[in-house]
């Protein structure tokens, strides 16, 4: 059985009236049976949605941080996200691939993927969230370089807008060895 998680924020209230108040400018009844439990359920909503604010991406690593001399590619791809666009509050979603040359350490596998889950829980642009996953394991584990490439489809473009439904947007940043053209190429 799937367990249900648990929201808890001081804002909840807030937010929840706040949420009624926006049904109701929209020209909705907010009483309405449909619509009863709808502020409740956005708010919680939106806690969750961005509660990568309120957790520590370096901790992450740390806590996983162990000393190793293997002194090749470490790369996790394929790392499914979910992140809302701070210009419209719509979803962007896609995948992170992230690579590191270790400088003595190296963190659990697991760690990487919980770095872009923490940095697409925020309201984001693609480009800055693969800037600071990059930043972060640069930061935080000193490796000998560092690659992040996220391929996303944003539908602010899908939705709204434009409407291009088939547009990808991908973006990347790299530091120490994937300077290197060769490294780079390793990587892709």
């Amino acid at each position: 059985m799937l367990e249900k998680e648990e929201i808890v924020s001081p804002n909840l209230e807030e937010l929840k009236s706040h949420y009624r108040s926006i049904i109701t400018l929209l020209g909705e009844d907010a009483e309405r049976e449909g619509l009863l439990k709808t502020p409740e359920r956005v708010a919680k909503a939106m806690l969750s949605l961005t509660k990568g604010y309120h957790m520590d991406p370096h901790e992450v690593l740390r806590s996983a941080k162990f000393q190793e001399e293997y002194s090749q590619m470490v790369i996790v791809k394929d790392i499914d996200f979910f992140s809302l666009c701070e210009h419209h509050m719509l979803p962007f979603y896609g995948k992170a691939h992230v690579a590191y040359i270790p400088n003595g350490y190296i963190t659990g596998l697991s760690k990487i993927a919980r770095v872009v889950d923490i940095f697409s829980h925020r309201l984001q642009v693609q480009e800055r969230m693969t800037l600071q996953i990059k930043e972060c394991i640069q930061e935080t584990l000193n490796p000998l370089g560092v690659m992040v490439v996220v391929e996303a489809k944003h539908m602010c473009m899908q939705m709204r807008g434009v409407e291009k439904q088939n547009s990808i947007t991908t973006t990347s940043d790299f530091t120490g060895a994937f300077n290197q053209a060769k490294t780079r190429e390793e990587f892709m």
